[in-house]
């Protein structure tokens, strides 16, 4: 596993990722995607602005002209993998991955990628489309 992202070391920003997880209500059949964006003002704060709820396996994002939203940076996108059945995927889709690669307003210069959060692992796409393991959900959410 790639070292931790240095979002992930913000107590907030993992609390937020695990309340979206939890909101997605994983389970074999009935979740639905949560996502949202990791965003850094100008004096380097960070928050999480939500996305509308998804359906299932999917999710719309907002407008992010730039690689900004609401006037700030955004440094990370994430959402949830939350149906855990044996016919849904839990590692990021060829889909997930051509969207944050093909996405020009999702380069900015502090753009980590988009983190996906699974039952086991937490992974993040690249600005280039390539994944990497981060971690185990449970130990980064510390359950």
């Amino acid at each position: 596993m790639m070292p931790l992202a240095s979002i992930l070391n913000d107590p907030t920003i993992i609390a937020a990722l695990k309340q979206a997880w939890n909101d997605s209500l994983p389970d074999i059949t009935g979740g639905h995607e949560e996502g949202g964006f990791v965003l850094k003002d100008s004096d380097a704060n960070l928050s999480v602005y939500r996305w509308p709820q998804g359906i299932k396996n999917s999710i719309a994002v907002p407008a992010h002209n730039d690689c900004k939203f609401d006037g700030k940076e955004i440094v990370a996108t994430f959402h949830t993998h939350p149906n855990i059945g044996t016919d849904h995927l839990q590692e990021p889709s060829e889909t997930d991955k051509r969207s944050v690669r093909d996405d020009i307003d999702l380069k900015g210069e502090f753009y980590e990628g988009e983190f996906v959060i699974s039952q086991k692992i937490i992974y993040l796409v690249s600005p280039n489309g390539r994944v990497n393991e981060v971690g185990f959900r449970r130990e980064l959410f510390g359950e």
